[in-house]
This record gives structure tokens, sequence and C-alpha cells, in this order.
């Protein structure tokens, strides 16, 4: 995802307008190295149709409202789900929500500290409820989550290297 901001950075696309009037066919090649590019390419476009339709383009204006209000809203695009409304929230809004991801179930699950198959709300308030509620917290919470599911806890983890190994056998992880 980092490459694919890169782009659009590059190509002077980081605002609403630019990328309300470029065609989805010149965003692919720049959305591509996040990989499933159309799909993206689509959601992003509805959510840019959606601020520039609701709140003609004004971002301050959307981020002004309460937290559960702009999330209720971002969910209401087709083809937004939590994760993505949570991470415009938090990375973009500066919203204190804490974002749940694959790595973040991944690890969490395997470590056993969140039982398998748990609901995104049920991991998200887990760390919202045990965290103080600081958008700079959850940011760097969440991409040393990404760190370490990228660095260790892979598809083939690396568990004897794992800050949480010895949990994991403890507690009932995937490598029981």
């Amino acid at each position: 995802m980092e490459k694919a901001i890169k782009n659009l950075r590059s190509a002077k696309l980081l605002n609403l307008k630019a990328l309300s009037n470029i065609p989805s066919r010149k965003l692919y090649p720049l959305l591509r190295p996040s990989g499933y590019y159309r799909i993206k390419t689509k959601r992003l476009k509805s959510v840019v149709n959606f601020l520039c339709v609701n709140y003609q383009a004004n971002l301050n204006q959307f981020f002004k409202m309460p937290l559960e209000k702009a999330r209720e809203e971002l969910l209401s695009v087709n083809g937004i789900g939590p994760e993505t409304a949570d991470s415009i929230l938090l990375y973009a809004g500066k919203k204190p929500v804490f974002v749940v991801d694959a790595y973040t179930r991944r690890i969490f699950e395997c470590a056993g500290i969140v039982p398998r198959g748990a609901s995104y709300e049920d991991i998200q308030r887990l760390f919202m409820k045990n965290l103080p509620r600081d958008t700079q917290i959850y940011n760097e919470y969440h991409a040393l989550i990404v760190r370490l599911g990228k660095d260790i806890c892979k598809t083939k983890p690396q568990c004897s290297i794992c800050p949480l190994g010895p949990q994991r056998k403890q507690r009932g992880g995937r490598n029981n």
C-alpha cells in the first residue's frame, strides 16, 4: 500500500478533486502495487464520490463530525467495510479508532489472546478497552502488528523468534 500511496503522491493525486477527475483506467497502474488494484480503484472512487457529493470534497468538514457518525457514514459507502472505514478514520482523519486487519487477527488468535473466529468488533473492542484512547498509540501499535505479521508471523510463521512465542504454546496457539 505504501508504494501505491507514493505513486498517488508523485502523480499529485492525493486530493479529492484530482481523484474524482482521474479515470479509473489511469488509476489502475498507480494502485497496482497494493494488490487487487481494480477493486481498490472502485472502492477509492466510491469514497471520493461520496465525499465530493456529500461534503463538497471538504475532508475537514467530514472529519469534524463525531467518530461514530463518520464511521457509520463510511460504512454506508458501497464496498467499504470496517477495516477500510477505520483506516480512513485513523490515518486520514486522526480519529482514535483501532484498525483490525488480517495480521492482527492472525497474531492474536495464534497467541490465544482472542478466540478463533472472533468478530472484527470484538477484537477492536479488546484493543480499545485496554489501550489509551489515543490516535498516535493506535497508529504505532498497528504499525508494530503489521511489522510482526510481515516479518515473523507469516503464513509459515517463525515462532522460534516471535516475541509472543512462549505464550503460543501456553495458550493453545497453532504451534501446539
